[in-house]
């Protein structure tokens, strides 16, 4: 009698770091996110929350030409409506920085920058990212949540009755952290692109957040 075939189940983990090269790890087999628990320096966090403290829509998109990393940014016009709140320059020094890294690490040519001041929840329930990896940041407010491997069923992705009721079993992203989303598009990480969701917001409370996306 031949013995059963066990499949295997592979698991996906999660690393993080006070220092950028953390990031790097996210090219590993099996790492899922990559999160660089960095300060954000005064200047710009007092700037993402003056920004918010104004109430206006933000909402902004970019396509980048940077070449692997080795062109900086064209990132003229970027929240241009706030070049004269005191950290401005500060904060657009940090997003380039961030393009450049994140080109760099993936020898991305073009890079798809979004920039949004939101108000309620993006993404409100747990799902996957059908992209290659993202990289998220939030400048001001609370930042994206996320679950460790086995906290969902992920046939069950997306049905209300699915979303953890425990707290305890949901992570979060710190403000000003630096967080890696591997998606379903890593050649290798199908079925194990990390589940994570929008923070839910109370009534008048905001966040400002950055993604990098990978386009060619």
């Amino acid at each position: 009698m031949l013995a059963p075939v066990l499949k295997f189940q592979p698991r996906a983990r999660q690393v993080q770091g006070n220092t950028p090269e953390v990031l790097g790890q996210v090219l590993e087999d099996g790492v899922n996110l990559s999160v660089w628990q960095r300060q954000l320096p005064a200047h710009i966090e007092d700037f993402g929350a003056l920004l918010l403290s104004l109430n206006e829509p933000l909402a902004e998109s970019m396509t980048l030409d940077v070449q692997g990393g080795d062109v900086e940014p064209n990132l003229q016009g970027l929240a241009s409506g706030y070049a004269d709140l005191q950290g401005y320059d500060g904060f657009i020094a940090d997003v380039s920085w961030l393009v450049s890294a994140y080109a760099c690490l993936l020898g991305a040519e073009c890079v798809g920058l979004r920039l949004r001041a939101l108000d309620k929840a993006m993404c409100p329930r747990f799902h996957v990212d059908h992209v290659p990896v993202r990289l998220v940041t939030t400048y001001a407010g609370i930042g994206s949540q996320w679950l460790k491997e086995h906290a969902i069923d992920r046939k069950q992705l997306g049905s209300p009755e699915a979303e953890p009721q425990d707290p305890d079993r949901i992570q979060q992203i710190d403000c000003g952290a630096v967080a890696l989303l591997k998606g379903e598009r890593w050649s290798g990480n199908e079925g194990l692109g990390l589940v994570h969701r929008s923070p839910q917001l109370e009534r008048n409370e905001r966040r400002l957040i950055l993604t990098l996306d990978w386009l060619a």
